[in-house]
């Protein structure tokens, strides 16, 4: 299990990029921090979710 957002969900050997895509995030609109680091954008194909994995998501939101 991967805890995502405070949710435990069943992510541990998914592609970072292909979760947050298949789930609807646009990646040029969010930041994610992995056990307690951002994550480069560049990085976001390269990282397998491991079990125990703790992801924080953000998106960015304009107004004004």
């Amino acid at each position: 299990m991967v805890l995502i957002n405070g949710e435990e969900k069943a992510a541990a050997g998914q592609n970072l990029k292909e979760y947050l895509a298949g789930r609807g995030y646009v990646l040029t609109r969010i930041a994610v921090e992995r056990n307690g680091l951002i994550v480069p954008k560049a990085d976001y194909g390269r990282i397998i979710l491991q079990e125990g994995d703790s992801l924080e998501i953000v998106s960015f939101v304009g107004g004004g």
